[in-house]
């Protein structure tokens, strides 16, 4: 696989009249309304997720295209076990599906992959094609995908801390020296940049306990389009959203008052 060349990348950016300062690093994206875009049409469930597997790739080429360092997209989370068995065992089915068609997609684009989340409780199907993907792709060196598959921010914080008290309790890090940057380098995500921007798509105003350490800062875009219609100008549209807006942090702008 080849890097893509910082050119094309500019034009890319170009084409979206985003200057480079004004562009997101890591992009999360929680894609909802498989199931709601199906209903409405009188279709199995399972259809609309199908669908919405086939906008995964648009937007995973459309990320990497535009230089963007990270993209995570939650796909399946702890909570999603308690939906119909039917519709659980076809997701499992579709994901080893994507993970083997998606291969081409992730080394053309020398991208690299990463899971978020638990693997207790994944089909020995999902994990083969899971751990093949993630080792192919672990030479590559442009854009991160993070897939989070069977995750929940809370469990993750929970392994993150009784991962760092079993330091401590070994006497390897002291409680003093336990600060944010410790956290973070115990999560799933450690080593990336925190999300810039989260994207939720079907109109939902809400987290679904995804990343709740890391969209501490993240500027948050909801649109009512379901993810099977979601598409690059839609994900164009959200960047644009996140490009237009003051990040400050809890400081103020140059001459803005209280």
């Amino acid at each position: 696989m080849a890097e893509i060349p910082q050119q094309a990348i500019s034009e890319a950016r170009a084409g979206l009249g985003i200057p480079d300062e004004r562009f997101p690093h890591h992009v999360a994206i929680i894609m909802d309304g498989n199931g709601r875009w199906a209903s409405n049409r009188g279709l199995p469930r399972t259809m609309g997720h199908a669908e919405g597997g086939k906008v995964v790739r648009k937007i995973i080429t459309a990320s990497a295209r535009l230089g963007l360092e990270a993209l995570t997209l939650y796909s399946f989370s702890i909570e999603n076990w308690s939906r119909p068995r039917d519709e659980v065992n076809a997701l499992m089915g579709l994901y080893a599906e994507y993970l083997v068609r998606e291969r081409v997609t992730v080394m053309e684009h020398n991208i690299r992959l990463r899971h978020l989340g638990q693997r207790e409780g994944l089909p020995e199907s999902v994990l083969t094609e899971l751990d093949r993907s993630v080792k192919i792709s672990s030479s590559n060196t442009g854009m991160w995908l993070n897939l989070a598959l069977n995750y929940g921010a809370r469990a993750e914080l929970t392994a993150a801390v009784r991962a760092i008290a079993a330091r401590a309790a070994e006497g390897k890090i002291a409680p003093e020296q336990i600060d944010e940057r410790v956290i973070s380098d115990a999560l799933d995500t450690a080593g990336l940049p925190d999300p810039d921007l989260l994207i939720r798509t079907a109109g939902e105003m809400r987290v679904s306990n995804f990343l709740l350490w890391q969209v501490s800062y993240a500027e948050f875009y909801v649109t009512d389009t379901l993810w099977p219609d979601f598409d690059e100008e839609d994900f164009g549209r959200a960047i644009h959203a996140f490009a237009d807006r003051h990040r400050r942090f809890g400081g103020l702008e140059t001459n803005e008052k209280c």
